[in-house]
């Protein structure tokens, strides 16, 4: 086949090879081109409307509570009832949706997985595809993995449920255009997975269950809300029929939370506190405030009041309207070595305590080694009951804005800086390589992750902050430490393995975006130029 393949409007830089022809049928096609042709404008609208409140921010203003919808937070609704197989979440696991990964986490002694087409996958052209693919043969029950040693792998008499994370509204995907522009990412992504596992989903008795991240605003949640309701018509399905549970890891949504619920009633089941890219978040849309710079990232935990405030937020905003309060993510993972491995127990242990005690619904683990850990502390909490609706915080008082935007304290120091280099740059090779899902000095780091690493020290450097040895972070301090943490690196990993790596294309990506006067709004924009 030829090299571009045209539709109708929608034009695919990649050939059609025989997976691409098992998935881009002419039929899944046709639907992705009515939603890009009906969607993509209105994305630019709501991408606009983002830069023009970050200005706002910028020139000294912060998010809030907004008056004009005041009616909406004071009356009483609720959601649309929850179906049956999604009641129960008390723990999910979370990756990307690669062969192996996805019967080992439908396996686990989990209730959910969702796959992540966003911050834990590198979006090269066969791992979307492939991951679809993957997904489809889940869905059927049919999906297999032989390893390079001959082990077999497949899936248990009883996997968890399945639910699919769509990329964010920032993100395009390149590979394919509409109109000489590349189309939304998250159309890509959603189109797909619906058209493909909507009926036999359905005909399981489960349903198409999405996450969206990374929304700003309610208006983005509402644009949502007409892609669903337009996918179930061309499908002749009642509406509600598709689900979604909604990440709050932006500062501005945490100020939306009721008219997110309220415009997507029909299809929310819940929202979750992504907190790594909340923190991130925090970063980014309070950069040029002195006062509300963070510390060391090691500092910022969930006890912080800021970070506190923010889940007992959420899960009385939930809990009122019927909806699923999810925990976050551990970004700890198992380690051979038992002192570490009961150090990081330890630690999960006290994170999953704290969710659950708040009165969330679940939780979040990144490995299934963790599986059995936060799922005692939650059958601990939870006893008989399948989730925490019943806990209604209202023995608290309101949480204010001044609150949710609290300075954090803590220390500054070389050593936090040295470790965001690393994890920054050690994430960047992995994700222009291919790898989007990375263990780094026992932690599961992803995207979020790394933006917080690269953005703590923009951040530090704009502001001319002071370490606690008495060093002010400048630009060429940053750069200096960038070059020895590369030669580390290189030391560590010997010639053959780091010349193999993409090590030194990262490093120049990290110091022209750290060093920017302007912040970069997600390294993956700039990160994805390099991936084929």
């Amino acid at each position: 086949m030829t090299d571009s393949v045209i539709s109708h409007t929608l034009s695919f830089s990649q050939p059609f090879n025989h997976a691409e022809q098992q998935l881009l049928t002419p039929e899944a096609v046709s639907f992705l081109e009515a939603l890009v042709a009906r969607f993509a404008p209105q994305r630019n609208v709501l991408l606009s409307a983002r830069q023009q409140r970050q200005q706002q921010y910028d020139q000294g203003y912060l998010p809030d509570f907004d008056m004009e919808t005041a009616s909406i937070r004071s009356s009483e609704w609720r959601i649309q009832p929850i179906p049956a197989d999604l009641e129960d979440r008390r723990v999910e696991i979370t990756g990307p949706p690669e062969r192996k990964m996805v019967i080992n986490a439908l396996n686990a002694n989990v209730k959910v997985f969702m796959a992540d087409f966003e911050d834990s996958l590198s979006p090269e052209w066969s791992k979307l595809i492939d991951g679809q693919l993957t997904l489809r043969e889940a869905v059927h029950g049919t999906l297999r993995y032989t390893s390079d040693t001959g082990k077999i792998y497949q899936l248990g008499a009883n996997p968890a449920v399945l639910m699919c994370r769509v990329r964010g509204l920032h993100l395009p995907e390149k590979h394919v255009s509409w109109q000489g522009e590349a189309i939304p990412g998250g159309l890509f992504d959603f189109a797909l997975y619906f058209f493909h596992n909507v009926r036999p989903l359905l005909a399981k008795g489960s349903g198409p269950y999405f996450y969206l991240p990374k929304t700003e605003s309610w208006q983005e949640i509402a644009w949502w809300r007409e892609i669903f309701s337009f996918s179930e018509d061309q499908f002749d399905l009642p509406r509600g029929t598709i689900k979604a549970t909604v990440l709050i890891e932006t500062l501005p949504a945490v100020f939306q939370m009721d008219e997110i619920l309220w415009n997507l009633r029909d299809h929310i089941v819940g929202l979750n506190c992504g907190r790594w890219d909340y923190i991130f978040s925090y970063i980014k849309t309070l950069k040029q405030h002195p006062d509300r710079v963070l510390p060391d990232r090691q500092s910022v935990t969930m006890s912080q009041p800021f970070l506190d405030a923010y889940s007992r937020l959420l899960i009385k905003t939930c809990h009122r309207r019927g909806a699923f309060a999810m925990g976050g993510m551990s970004a700890l993972i198992p380690a051979k070595d038992p002192t570490r491995n009961a150090w990081v127990l330890q630690r999960v242990t006290e994170d999953k305590q704290r969710e659950a005690g708040n009165g969330h619904d679940g939780t979040w683990i990144a490995h299934p080694g963790l599986a059995d850990t936060a799922m005692a502390i939650f059958n601990a909490v939870l006893g008989d009951r399948p989730n925490q609706l019943h806990v209604m915080r209202e023995e608290d008082a309101a949480i204010t804005a001044e609150q949710l935007l609290a300075p954090c304290m803590g220390e500054r120091t070389e050593a936090g800086m040295r470790a965001n280099i690393r994890v920054a740059l050690q994430y960047l090779e992995a994700w222009i390589s291919g790898n989007g899902c990375v263990p780094i000095d026992g932690l599961m780091e992803d995207a979020a992750t790394a933006e917080i690493a690269r953005t703590s020290i923009w951040q530090w450097i704009r502001h001319q902050q002071m370490l606690n040895s008495g060093q002010q972070v400048t630009a060429e301090l940053f750069l200096r430490w960038l070059s020895e943490e590369l030669h580390l690196l290189q030391n560590a990993l010997g010639e053959a393995r780091f010349s193999a790596g993409r090590y030194n294309d990262a490093a120049q990506l990290m110091a022209q975006i750290t060093t920017e006067r302007e912040l970069v709004s997600f390294l993956t924009l700039p990160g994805y130029r390099l991936i084929p």
